[in-house]
């Protein structure tokens, strides 16, 4: 048996990503889910850009401001305490709007673990 308490605050975060992300999943050696979180500020995407997965299912649980996901059929928002989630083959991109009042801090769960994430070009 194997247990982990981990301060997010601890991790250094993700290089090369537009929110901060640090990744509680791989720090705990987790291998069939993913587990990140995201704080983002005003203008910031969460976590990569408009996408979709083959196989993983992705929820982000929103512990504090609110998220914006751009579908292709409409964007939602996400506020404090609600869960947003996106199926496999569902395109979606998370942000914080450049004209919001404050960012948002966001835990994002995906399963399986699996690096299969493609880039979604929206029409227009």
């Amino acid at each position: 048996m194997s247990y982990h308490v981990i301060d997010p605050a601890d991790l250094d975060p993700t290089p090369d990503r537009d929110a901060d992300r640090r990744a509680v999943g791989e720090a705990a050696g987790l291998e069939n889910v993913a587990l990140n979180v995201y704080t983002a500020e005003p203008g910031e995407t969460v976590p990569l850009k408009y996408h979709y997965h083959d196989e993983q299912e992705e929820a982000f649980v929103v512990l504090d401001g609110t998220l914006h996901v751009e579908t292709p059929e409409r964007e939602y928002t996400a506020a404090t305490g609600e869960v947003f989630v996106a199926e496999p083959g569902s395109p979606h991109r998370a942000f914080v709007p450049a004209d919001a009042d404050s960012g948002v801090r966001a835990v994002a769960v995906g399963a399986p673990a699996v690096d299969d994430a493609h880039a979604y070009e929206a029409d227009g």
